[in-house]
C-alpha cells in the first residue's frame, strides 16, 4: 500500500497491455502494475490486443480502435483515447507517450488533467520517415514542449537535447532492465546453436540501427562463431536487400527473420557470446537493457546514448572495420568478454530497476496532481537554430 492519497493515473498513446510490442508497452506494463500494487487506480488505453479483458495485472484496460494506416494508426488511437478520457471521471494525472501525440495534450489540459509527455528518442532522425514525417516530428516536439505540464526524457542525452534546443527542464526517467540469472538452453537447438557459441543482433532493419555495418564488419572479420541476425524491415525493402547481399555466400551469417517468442528471445540473449547493438537515435534502448540484464557483452555503435547506458563497458564501433576488430577481440579474449557481460548485468541490476522507475513515475504523478507544471515557463519556448551535438559519454574500457 502507498503512503499518501491514492491517485487515478491514465496512460495514453501506446499499444497498451499486455505488452507485446516495444519499449513503451513494456514500460506501461511494468510501471502500471507496480503503481496498481501500490493502491493507485491505473487506466491503460489499449489497441489491437488479442485479449479483451478489462483488467490486467491490477490495471483497468480501455480497448479502443485505431485507423489501420501506418502514418495515422498511433495518432488516431490517441485521439479516440483523449476523447474517451475527457468525457469520463477526470484522472489526477496522465502520462502520454510519444512526442507525435502532442496535439492531444491540450485536450487533456482543457479538461484540467495534468499531463506529462514522454518525448522518446530523436524520432525525426529516423530514416523511415520522409520529409513530411520528419517535419511533423520536429513540429510535434516543440508543440509538446509548449503544451505539457512535464516532459519525460529516458536518457541524459535526451534531457540535454531539450535543454539545448528549448531551454526547458525534463524529468529524467529511465527504462528498467529484465534481469536473467538463468535461462535453459534447450530452445537453442531449434536454431542449431550452442551456449556461448554465436553473436547476436536483434533489430529492425533500418539504417539508423546499423545492421548493415555490423554484418559487413562481421563478414570482414576472422570470427569463427556464427552471427545470428534477428529482425526484419517493416518499411525498408531496399535496406533489407542490402543486408541480404552483404550476408550472401557467407555461411557464418544466419538471417533468421523476426522472432516473437519471448522464451526463445530470452535464450538467445542469455547464451550469446556478444550482443551487437547498432541503434543510434534513441535514448535508453530496451534491447540493449535486455542484453545487459542477460549478462551478455556488447558491441555497440559509438554514440553517447550507448556509451552512457553501458557506462563505457563494451566494444564500440562506427565503421565495419571497427566492428570486425570487436568481433575478433571478443572471441580471442573470452575471459575479458565474460567480465564485460558480468559488469553489464551488475549495472543493469543497480541503475535500471523497474521499482525505481515506478517510484519516479509515482513521484511525478504526485507533483502533477499537486499543480506543479513547467507550462508557465515553456509555453513560449522556441527551438534554437543551432543544431544540438550530444555531450561526450564515458570512455570505453574495451574499445
Amino acid at each position: 500500500m502507498i503512503k499518501g492519497k491514492a491517485l487515478t493515473i491514465a496512460m495514453v498513446g501506446t499499444r497498451g497491455v499486455p505488452a507485446a510490442y516495444g519499449g513503451f508497452e513494456t514500460a506501461v506494463e511494468e510501471v502500471g502494475r507496480r503503481l496498481a500494487e501500490r493502491g493507485h487506480d491505473v487506466v491503460v488505453y489499449t489497441r489491437g490486443s488479442k485479449s479483451r479483458e478489462k483488467q490486467y495485472l491490477g490495471m483497468r484496460v480501455v480497448h479502443l480502435p485505431a485507423i489501420p494506416v501506418k502514418q495515422i494508426e498511433t495518432l488516431s488511437h490517441t485521439a479516440f483515447s483523449a476523447l474517451h478520457l475527457i468525457f469520463r471521471r477526470r484522472p489526477d494525472a496522465a502520462f502520454v507517450f510519444n512526442a507525435a501525440n502532442s496535439p492531444f495534450v491540450p485536450l487533456l489540459r482543457l479538461r484540467r488533467v495534468p499531463t506529462a509527455l514522454h518525448m522518446d528518442g530523436l524520432e525525426w532522425r529516423r530514416s523511415k520517415w520522409g520529409p513530411r514525417g520528419k517535419a511533423y516530428y520536429r513540429w510535434a516536439e516543440q508543440f509538446g514542449v509548449r503544451t505539457s505540464d512535464a516532459l519525460i526524457a529516458d536518457a541524459p542525452g535526451i534531457a540535454d537535447y531539450y535543454t539545448h534546443q528549448f531551454d526547458v527542464p525534463t524529468e529524467m526517467i529511465r527504462y528498467g532492465a529484465p534481469i536473467l540469472d538463468a535461462v535453459a538452453d534447450a530452445r537453442l537447438d531449434e536454431l542449431e546453436l550452442r551456449p556461448g557459441g554465436y553473436h547476436l543482433i536483434v533489430a529492425r532493419f533500418e539504417p539508423e540501427n546499423h545492421v548493415l555495418e555490423i554484418v559487413e564488419g562481421y563478414r570482414r572479420s576472422s570470427a569463427t562463431l556464427p552471427l545470428v541476425v534477428v529482425g526484419a524491415a517493416p518499411y525498408s525493402n531496399k535496406y533489407t536487400e542490402q543486408i541480404q547481399q552483404a550476408a550472401e555466400g557467407d555461411e557464418r551469417i544466419r538471417l533468421v527473420g523476426g522472432v516473437y517468442d519471448q522464451e526463445l528471445l530470452d535464450a538467445l540473449y542469455f547464451h550469446a557470446l556478444t550482443y551487437d547493438h547498432g541503434h543510434s537515435v534513441g535514448g535508453t534502448n530496451p534491447s540493449l537493457l535486455r542484453a545487459m540484464g542477460a549478462g551478455t557483452a556488447t558491441i555497440a555503435f559509438d554514440v553517447p546514448f550507448n556509451r552512457e547506458v553501458l557506462d563505457g563497458d563494451g566494444w564500440f564501433f562506427t565503421t565495419p572495420e571497427e566492428a570486425a576488430r570487436a568481433f575478433e577481440s571478443s572471441e580471442s579474449e573470452p575471459e575479458r568478454t565474460r567480465a564485460l557481460g558480468d559488469r553489464a548485468r551488475v549495472r543493469a541490476s543497480s541503475a535500471f530497476r523497474w521499482d525505481d522507475v515506478a517510484d519516479a513515475y509515482e513521484g511525478l504523478a504526485r507533483k502533477l496532481a499537486s499543480g506543479v507544471s513547467v507550462h508557465p515557463i515553456a509555453r513560449r519556448a522556441e527551438r534554437r537554430r543551432t543544431e544540438w551535438e550530444p555531450l561526450a559519454a564515458p570512455e570505453s574500457t574495451a574499445k
